[in-house]
């Protein structure tokens, strides 16, 4: 299995913003303003992780989620600059449909898929939003997608034959 948890001390990791949002928890006294993070790392070479990170600040709460997203750490197959099939993620009532292009198109997806993409290094790909375009929601169900890519090596080893006869 490709996908396992990675040890990121080795590795570069570039850091990136998705979104950071006030939340409020309503006491008995009134309410607690807080803050949330969501944070994307990566090393650009199919490696990326994310975290949500909650504090009273800003900068604590982003500081909360790098260690969070170092933690969260999974490994993508990737063939070239692109993904190696079409594939759906979800997570909660967000949908994200990935599908592979060809050299020189881009990253055609919106903003929280296109930091998931950037930080895992993937150059060319075409992504959408199905569902909910909640960033936290996209960005677990772009996770969920990219958890679930294989390449012909994997399916070959898991099956116990050759690349070639995967290939057809």
């Amino acid at each position: 299995m490709v996908n396992k948890k990675f040890d990121f001390s080795e590795i570069e990791l570039k850091e990136t913003l998705v979104t950071t949002k006030r939340v409020s928890k309503t006491v008995k006294g009134g309410r607690i303003a807080r803050f949330a993070a969501l944070i994307v790392v990566g090393d650009g070479n199919g490696h990326v992780g994310y975290g949500l990170g909650k504090a009273a600040e800003v900068p604590e709460a982003i500081r909360k989620a790098i260690e969070a997203a170092k933690k969260n750490i999974i490994t993508v197959s990737l063939k070239g600059t692109t993904i190696p099939h079409e594939v759906i993620g979800e997570y909660g009532a967000g949908s994200v449909l990935l599908k592979p292009a060809t050299p020189g198109t881009g990253i055609i997806a919106g903003s929280s898929m296109r930091a998931v993409f950037e930080s895992a290094g993937i150059k060319d790909i075409r992504g959408k939003c199905l569902r909910s375009n909640n960033p936290t929601n996209v960005v677990k169900a772009t996770f969920d997608a990219l958890s679930q890519l294989r390449n012909a090596e994997e399916i070959a080893a898991m099956r116990g034959i050759s690349v070639e006869a995967v290939k057809g």
